[in-house]
């Protein structure tokens, strides 16, 4: 995160600057509470007042009914990219392969400054994974991923704005974590489980456990991840209804893939 926010500190961008005072509040209650272990109230206290802000001042006035949707989409994608940071590899390939096509997108359009603050991100995670890939020797921990998640769900809705993307871009970009975290928290809540405490119970979390490496499920997670990035750019430029189907065929994908992990768990179970 210090190699993402120097580098924007010397793009200098009017648009960077917005991200960094949000990155940087994120990174420090993050590393307080890696150090400290804070209460979750405040951890969610503080994403709140950070998507807020970021709506608030980032973004175009909008309708109030749009401003609460994106605020909870800030803080659940702040929130998700944590969870799933249980890994050696994989929170740091997903930052790689999305920011990555966040910038070809942007690319592709001419926004050159943008674009180049994604390959920021791209490049310090890839330095981040030399030594976290495989047998780790550095973790992300709180102050690397949820800055991301927060930057990921930011970057997406600037894109939009911009018109540099449709919003089902980021959604289709992401939607490994996306998918993965949110389908676990909703059987969790159905249970009635404490969704707010740790657990094991996320797909990658039981492809580990069903005696998958860590390095195995890292890879095929990057074989997804640049997959739904190949489809998204290429839905970018078909007609609305090529697009949808192009992205209904890699969800349905992913669910199924999804239900392989859940019979293989109740056999094994």
């Amino acid at each position: 995160m210090l190699g993402v926010l120097i580098a924007w500190h010397l793009l200098a961008t009017p648009t960077s600057g917005l991200l960094y005072a949000g990155g940087v509040l994120l990174m420090l209650l993050s590393l307080l509470d890696d150090l400290n272990d804070l209460p979750a109230k405040w951890r969610l206290f503080g994403h709140l007042f950070v998507a807020i802000g970021f709506v608030a001042w980032g973004l175009v006035p909008m309708p109030i009914y749009w401003a609460v949707l994106f605020v909870i989409c800030l803080i659940w994608m702040t929130n998700l990219y944590n969870f799933m940071d249980g890994a050696n590899g994989l929170a740091g390939g997903m930052a790689v392969f999305g920011f990555f096509f966040y910038a070809l997108a942007a690319g592709f359009e001419g926004e050159i400054n943008f674009a180049l603050m994604n390959l920021v991100i791209v490049g310090s995670s890839l330095a981040f994974l030399v030594f976290n890939f495989g047998k780790a020797k550095v973790f992300m921990g709180d102050a690397g991923a949820i800055p991301l998640g927060f930057l990921a769900a930011a970057i997406g809705l600037l894109g939009w704005q911009r018109d540099l993307w449709p919003l089902w871009f980021p959604v289709m970009i992401f939607s490994s974590f996306i998918m993965d975290a949110t389908v676990t928290l909703l059987k969790r809540l159905f249970r009635g489980e404490r969704v707010w405490e740790a657990h094991r119970e996320h797909y990658y979390q039981r492809l580990i456990q069903m005696g998958w490496t860590h390095q195995k499920t890292a890879l095929a997670e990057y074989a997804l991840m640049m997959i739904s990035g190949l489809a998204g750019l290429i839905a970018l430029r078909l007609s609305p209804a090529y697009a949808v189907s192009l992205i209904l065929v890699c969800l349905s994908v992913k669910i199924f893939l999804m239900y392989l992990v859940d019979v293989k768990w109740q056999q094994r179970a």
